[in-house]
Formats: C-alpha cells, structure tokens, sequence
C-alpha cells in the first residue's frame, strides 16, 4: 500500500511540473500573439498606404495600358505559411489541406519547421523553405527574404502565378486560412484618385508604378507573415488552455486517489495496531495471575 501511495505521490509531482511548462508556454504564447495584433494594425495601414500609392501612379498612365494579368498557367507558386513549431493543434495540416488540389504541380514555398515536417509526411515537396520567424522584430527582414526569393523563381520562369496560404485569428470565428494571389498584380483593383490632381513625381511613371508594385507585394507578405504569427501563436495559447484544463482535471484524480490510499493505509496500521493489543493480553492476564499466586 505504502509503494502504491508513493507511486501516485511522484506522479502528482510529475503532472504539476508538467502544469508549471504549460502555463509557462500559454503565457508566451500570449504575449506573442498579443504582440503581432499590435503591430498588425501598422502594417495594414503601410498596405493601404502603398496601394493609394499605386492608385495615383495608375491616373499618370492612360487607362488602356495596363493589361489584365494572365490567367492561371501551370507554373503555379505557392507560398504556405505554416506553424514553425509544435503543440499549435492543427496548424499546418488546415494550410495544406487548404491548397491539397494545387500542391502536386505547383512550386511550393514552404515556411516553418514544423509545417515543413508535416508536408513531408504527406509526401509534399517544396523548391524553398524556411524556419518562421519566431518574434514580431525579425519579420520586417524575414519578409525581405522572402521576397528575394520570390522573385528569384519569377526571373527565372520557374513561376509566373504566385498564391499565398495563410492563417489568421478572427474575433468570433476562430482561426481561418485566407488565399489570395499575389503575382501578377492585378491594377484593375486599385481606385484611381477622384481628384485630378497631379501628384509630385521625380520618377518616371512607369518606373514609379514598378517600385511601388514591389513595394505593394513586400506588404502583402508582411502582412501575411504578421497575421500568420499572430493565428499560430493563437493556436497554441488555446492548445495549451485545453492541456491546462485536462491537467487539472486529471490532478483532481489523482488528489482524490492519493486521500483514498493515505486513508487506506492509516485505517490498516490502525487494524494492525489493534491486532497486537489483543494478541498480548492473554500475556499481561497470565503475568497477573503468576503474581497473585506469587
């Protein structure tokens, strides 16, 4: 009874540590999640920023010179933005599972470890991967990068259409994963300034409309990135409330059983101690007696 007791006594150690771990990972994972809101909102206004930007270079080129962008060809490029390390639930799985039709004959773009992983488990291959960028700071420069090689395939040939798969945190609805293209830029989307006024220009127009389409897509991955961050970093803040709330439920258990057993074991020493009183009273009654006679 007594090795019984002490097996549950470690085990209860055991689960509270483990408790210790997942409120410490919850509570990064908050902190982080909490961040990437916070900065979201500058980067959504640095995209809408660009694209009035690219509007008002539109009204300096006749409206008949940009050509709708081609339609989809097989050179398809996918860039998928999944979870960079582990306990977010199905993380990766939806992103993928969210571009399951195009992934054998596209150009996969493949970001995250643990989203890396999960593509090769299922037999996915990617031309380009990378580890996510695990803190808010280091998305502007992974961004970036990302780009480079972006357009490094584009150049190339290896694609000419690019979509990209990412997850995002909705107020509500939970985690959700958008796709959108990115390559080629559309510029029908973009609204022309109702104002005829001329904006101040020291680049050509069509020079000035090229930078800013680079500058457009830089935002449209750093908005992905952000929004990704923020989704997986969601993820395993409410992975690890759901282990939090299985750990107390399974401590309760084990409280409950270590009372029971310490109850167990005081009823049976007082069972033993009661067997003994009674096995030496015929002693001290007959010790009596040899006295009396004495």
């Amino acid at each position: 009874m007594a090795e019984r007791l002490a097996d549950i006594v470690t085990q209860i150690q055991n689960v509270r540590q483990l408790e210790a771990v997942v409120t410490a990972m919850r509570g990064i994972a908050a902190s982080r999640a909490q961040k990437g809101r916070l900065l979201l909102a500058g980067i959504e206004a640095y995209t809408d920023v660009t694209s009035l930007a690219i509007g008002q270079a539109l009204s300096l080129l006749p409206s008949d010179v940009i050509a709708p962008p081609p339609r989809r060809c097989a050179k398809l490029g996918l860039i998928l933005f999944c979870a960079e390390q582990g306990f977010a639930g199905a993380f990766s799985e939806r992103v993928l599972d969210r571009a399951s039709n195009d992934l054998g004959g596209a150009a996969n773009l493949i970001i995250g470890t643990r989203g890396l992983a999960v593509a090769s488990e299922r037999g996915i291959t990617s031309v380009w991967s990378m580890p996510m960028a695990t803190h808010v700071d280091a998305i502007a420069s992974f961004a970036n990068r990302l780009a480079e090689a972006l357009y490094n395939y584009v150049a190339s040939g290896a694609v000419t259409n690019v979509d990209i798969l990412f997850s995002r945190s909705i107020s509500g609805s939970g985690i959700v994963v958008d796709r959108h293209s990115v390559l080629p830029i559309d510029f029908r989307r973009f609204a022309r300034p109702i104002k005829n006024q001329v904006p101040l220009k020291t680049l050509s127009p069509h020079l000035l409309l090229e930078r800013l389409a680079a500058e457009y897509v830089y935002a449209q991955l750093c908005q992905a990135l952000m929004h990704a961050f923020e989704a997986e970093n969601e993820a395993r803040m409410l992975t690890m409330a759901a282990a939090k709330t299985n750990i107390e439920s399974k401590l309760t258990g084990l409280s409950q059983r270590e009372r029971q057993l310490r109850q167990e074991e005081i009823t049976t020493e007082i069972v033993e101690l009661a067997a003994g009183a009674e096995s030496l009273t015929p002693v001290r009654e007959s010790v009596r007696h040899d006295r009396i006679h004495v």
